[in-house]
């Protein structure tokens, strides 16, 4: 399988703690109190341009493997898988229940689970691809992006699409899988 092997360590048990604590400071936060949402972000992302709004619930593993540009909107209730790089261009939009999954595992039993190990982290082989989100993209709600895939610029993913692989910019893509149904003009 491509990808990156990922090994949970003490450095990641840290850096997910960190990052569930602040989720949870995040989630709890008055909906308009911008100034401490927003220092949140800042401790929690691996980098954020401006005009960034994330509304709650959100969750993810890490936060640290997110970058977001400028102008990005995330709607509620995204979950961000972020074993890897997931990469947010410029004046994109994320709709309600988006999730994106950097992490995957073996389709063979016998790599992906070995449970003799006493710690749960280290149940099963792991890897991690990077997502990338080009500029002035919209996913629709619900829609599921899976590890390795690029969303290319300008395009449009529906509502409940499951992202398996690339698509090219300037596309819509919908369904399970995510097929190309037409080109949208630049």
């Amino acid at each position: 399988m491509a990808g990156e092997t990922f090994t949970a360590d003490s450095s990641t048990s840290d850096l997910g703690l960190r990052a569930k604590r602040l989720l949870r400071q995040y989630n709890a936060c008055d909906y308009a109190d911008s100034e401490a949402k927003l220092s949140i972000l800042h401790d929690l992302l691996g980098s954020m341009g401006q005009y960034v709004h994330i509304d709650i619930d959100f969750h993810c593993e890490y936060g640290k493997n997110i970058h977001l540009g400028n102008h990005v909107i995330i709607n509620m209730n995204c979950t961000f898988v972020d074993n890897n790089r997931i990469d947010i261009g410029n004046r994109v939009l994320i709709a309600s229940d988006v999730k994106m999954y950097t992490a995957t595992h073996s389709t063979q039993p016998s790599v992906r689970n070995y449970s003799g190990h006493p710690d749960p982290a280290f149940w099963c082989q792991t890897y991690s691809r990077p997502i990338t989100i080009e500029d002035e993209v919209w996913i629709g709600g619900s829609a599921i992006l899976l590890p390795g895939v690029t969303i290319g610029r300008g395009s449009v993913i529906g509502a409940g699409a499951v992202v398996t692989k690339d698509v090219p910019p300037y596309s819509v893509a919908v369904g399970n899988p995510a097929q190309v149904i037409r080109q949208v003009e630049p």
